[in-house]
């Protein structure tokens, strides 16, 4: 095998869940039947890498200083919603109507991986709940260890700034069947019930 050959097979490993037998597959693919695609790939690769950084407010991915979001006046900036990373805030985004802004931490609290609050931007979300606007911080951190202690740091940090904290609620799936639901998700679910409102109209008395 050529040298140039090990290098690119290499390269591709660079991509998560890519193992050996997979990055020589890809590198295979590319030279035999896709180098077009390749040179492409290639290029749109380096341009990314190059000019995609991050939005000074909210820190997604943006080529410019703000995002598209941050610089919409349209949209509702006494709401935040804190997430994990720009692959949670696009699922938000398409998945319901919520129109206010967003602060990507781009990680998770991890004490051990060397992850702590200067890491996920914590300072820079302090300055911006200091300035008044924000009303309430929607934690929609994921419902893992890391993730509940990093939205328990949140919660405190909006308090601190007379921000209301609220958080996602996790529990059993729409359609879902409760013999089928994982424990931990079943007990987390049972211990954050709430009361069902009353069906519009009921106790009315004609």
């Amino acid at each position: 095998m050529s040298s140039l050959l090990e290098q690119l097979i290499e390269a591709f490993r660079v991509l998560p869940g890519v193992g050996q037998k997979t990055a020589q597959r890809m590198a295979y693919h590319v030279l035999e039947r896709e180098r077009e695609g390749g040179r492409r790939l290639a290029e749109t690769l380096a341009a990314a890498v190059e000019r995609i950084g991050h939005c000074a407010r909210c820190r997604d991915f943006s080529e410019s200083t703000l995002c598209a979001t941050c610089a919409s006046s349209a949209r509702d900036a006494q709401t935040l919603c804190a997430v994990e990373s720009p692959a949670d805030r696009l699922a938000i985004e398409q998945a319901t109507g919520y129109r206010g802004l967003y602060f990507v931490l781009q990680g998770r609290l991890s004490p051990l991986d060397g992850i702590g609050p200067r890491e996920l931007g914590l300072d820079t979300l302090a300055e911006r709940l200091a300035e008044g606007e924000v009303r309430e911080l929607i934690i929609a951190t994921n419902p893992t260890v890391e993730g509940e202690a990093t939205a328990h740091y949140l919660a405190q940090l909006a308090r601190r700034h007379g921000v209301r904290p609220s958080r996602l609620a996790h529990g059993v799936p729409l359609g879902g069947e409760l013999e089928y639901v994982d424990r931990g998700t079943l007990s987390h679910a049972f211990g954050s019930r709430s009361e069902m409102p009353p069906e519009p109209g009921a106790g009315r008395r004609d």
